[in-house]
C-alpha cells in the first residue's frame, strides 16, 4: 500500500469539561516520509495542538502549527516537538501524513509556568534524543521557538551539529523593561537569547522592526532573516457585517469594539477599557465592547480577567461589555467580521497575529505603535496606530473609526487586500522552505552536516540522562 494513501484513524479524549482532543494513530516518518527530508520544529511550552486563547497559548502556538502544516505541503516531513502536560494527552497527534505533534515528557505531567520550566529542559533534550534514536530518524535542521526551545536547540547543535533556526516570539529585553520585579530566570533568559542570535545559523525576525530591536538590544553578531507571520486565508476572509452579526445574534446596528487575545497585563486590555469609557463620556453613544479569550480562575490569566472585570464594573461598563470566552477558529472570523474595529493595545508585539486576522476579515485595526504592529498596520490605510497605554489616543482613534463611515469602508477594503497580498501561511512557508534548503545545501558544501550513528546517539542520551536530574537553575 502507498503510505501516502493510508487513512489516519482518530479517537477523542477529554481533559476538562467542554474540551475535546483528538488522538490520532501515528504514522512513522520512515513510512509516511520515505522520500522526504525530516525537520524538527521545537516549541517546548507552546503546544501546536492546544486550543488557542488559554494561558500561554497564543500566537506562538498558531505559528508553529500553521508553519508546520504548510511546510509539509511543500514536501518536508515535519515533526513538531512540545512538552506533555497531562497524562491523557496523546504522545503523538497526526495532523496530516507528513506533519505531526510529538509530546515529550520533561518534568511532571502538569502545567508549569514557563518561567519555571528551565530546570526540566535537560529532560526534554534527553527525551528528544531517545525519540530520535527509537525512530531511526536524524533531523539535520531544527527550528526552535521562544528562548526555552532555543536552549534545547543549542544543546542539540552542540551534540549533533544540526543546522539551527530560531524565532523569538517574545524578547526578554523588551519584557523586562516593562516590569518592576524581574523573575529569577531573567539573566539566564537574556544570556540564551544572545547566544541563539550569535550561534544559530539564522534567527527569523517577523518584521523589520523586530530585526532593529534585536540588533539594538541583543547583539550585533549573528545572521537575521526577516520573514513575517501569516494567516489562514481560507479561514479568515471577508464576510459581510450583517451576515456575521445575524449568525452571532448581535445587534445589526450597534457599534462593536473587539479585543481578541490572552488575558495578560502586557496585552493592554485595561487601556482599551478605559479608552472605551472615555469614548462613552465624550460621545454618549451606545456601543458594545467584546473581549474574547479564555481564562482559568486558578492561573494568572484568570486573575487578570478578574482585574479587568473589576475595572469594567467601576467604570459602569458592565452592560456594554461581553466576554464570549475562548473562540474556536471556526467562529472567530465571524466576530472579526461583525466588529466595526478590532483593537490591539499591547505594550509590545514582535508581530501581532490578531491584527492580520482581523484585517483579513476586512476589519480596521487600532493598534499600539510598537514592534511588528508598525509593520502590519498601515496608518490611515488599514487602521490607526497609537502610542501604547495612551488612553486618550485610543479613545480618539475609536471615535474616528466609528464616526467616519466612508473612510472606514475604504479601510476595510484595503485591510483585506494587504493581508491577502503579503501574509498568507503558504507564502511564509515558501520563504522558510527556501531558507532551510539553502542552509542545508551550504552545510553539505562545507562538510558540516555529518551523519550521527546510533551508537553515538545512545552514548549522548546516556550522558545527558545522567546529569539531567542534577542540573538546576535558581
Amino acid at each position: 500500500m502507498n503510505p501516502l494513501n493510508q487513512t489516519v484513524k482518530t479517537s477523542t479524549f477529554h481533559t476538562s469539561p467542554g474540551t475535546t482532543h483528538k488522538k490520532s494513530t501515528a504514522i512513522s516518518p520512515r513510512l509516511a516520509g520515505r522520500n522526504r527530508q525530516p525537520i524538527a520544529l521545537i516549541s517546548v511550552h507552546g503546544d501546536p495542538d492546544v486550543d488557542i486563547g488559554r494561558e500561554e497559548a497564543g500566537g506562538q502556538n498558531v505559528y508553529v502549527r500553521q508553519v508546520g502544516e504548510a511546510l509539509a505541503k511543500l514536501g518536508w516531513q515535519v515533526d513538531m516537538f512540545t512538552r506533555k502536560i497531562h497524562p491523557d494527552q496523546p504522545t503523538i497527534v497526526q495532523h496530516s501524513p507528513h506533519c505531526r505533534t510529538i509530546r515529550l515528557t520533561a518534568g511532571p505531567l502538569e502545567y508549569i509556568p514557563r518561567d519555571e520550566l528551565f530546570e526540566y529542559l535537560p529532560e526534554f533534550v534527553t527525551a528528544f534524543q531517545k525519540f530520535q534514536a527509537k525512530e531511526g530518524t536524524n533531523y539535520p535542521l531544527v527550528h526552535t521557538n521562544y528562548w526555552l526551545s532555543a536552549w534545547v536547540g543549542l544543546q542539540l547543535k552542540k551534540h549533533h551539529n544540526v543546522q539551527l533556526i530560531h524565532t523569538y516570539h517574545s524578547l526578554g529585553q523588551v519584557k523586562y523593561q516593562a516590569v518592576s520585579n524581574r523573575p529569577r530566570i531573567a539573566e539566564t533568559r537574556l544570556t540564551i537569547e544572545q547566544q541563539i542570535l550569535e550561534q544559530s545559523n539564522t534567527v527569523i525576525a517577523t518584521s523589520p522592526q523586530e530585526e532593529e530591536v534585536l540588533r539594538h538590544t541583543v547583539s550585533q553578531k549573528g545572521h537575521i532573516s526577516v520573514i513575517p507571520c501569516g494567516t489562514n486565508l481560507e479561514n479568515f476572509h471577508v464576510i459581510s457585517k450583517p451576515e456575521a452579526r445575524l449568525k452571532l445574534g448581535l445587534d445589526p446596528h450597534e457599534p462593536i469594539i473587539l479585543y481578541v487575545g490572552r488575558f495578560d497585563l502586557r496585552k493592554g486590555i485595561e487601556t482599551l477599557v478605559r479608552a472605551c469609557h472615555q469614548y462613552q463620556m465624550t460621545q454618549n453613544e451606545p456601543f458594545k465592547l467584546i473581549i474574547a479569550g479564555g481564562s482559568d480562575p486558578n492561573k494568572s490569566d484568570g486573575q487578570e480577567r478578574q482585574r479587568i472585570e473589576t475595572i469594567i464594573n467601576e467604570l459602569g461598563l458592565t452592560e456594554q461589555t461581553y466576554f464570549p470566552g475562548q473562540l474556536s477558529h471556526d467562529i472567530l472570523p465571524l466576530y472579526y467580521a461583525a466588529a466595526d474595529v478590532c483593537v490591539v493595545p499591547s505594550h509590545y508585539e514582535p508581530f501581532g497575529l490578531v491584527a492580520i486576522e482581523a484585517m483579513a476579515c476586512g476589519t480596521p485595526v487600532i493598534a499600539s505603535n510598537v514592534g511588528g504592529l508598525k509593520f502590519t498596520v498601515i496608518p490611515e490605510e488599514t487602521g490607526l496606530l497609537v502610542s501604547p497605554q495612551d488612553i486618550n489616543g485610543f479613545a480618539d482613534a475609536i471615535n474616528r473609526i466609528l464616526t467616519d463611515d466612508i473612510w472606514t469602508q475604504k479601510l476595510r477594503k484595503q485591510a483585506s487586500v494587504r493581508v491577502s497580498e503579503n501574509f498568507s501561511w503558504s507564502g511564509v512557508a515558501i520563504r522558510l522552505s527556501d531558507l532551510y534548503r539553502r542552509i542545508l545545501a551550504e552545510s553539505i558544501m562545507d562538510e558540516r552536516l555529518l551523519p550521527v550513528s546510533r551508537s553515538v546517539i545512545s552514548s549522548e542520551v546516556a550522558a545527558i540522562s545522567a546529569t539531567a536530574t542534577t542540573r538546576k537553575v535558581s
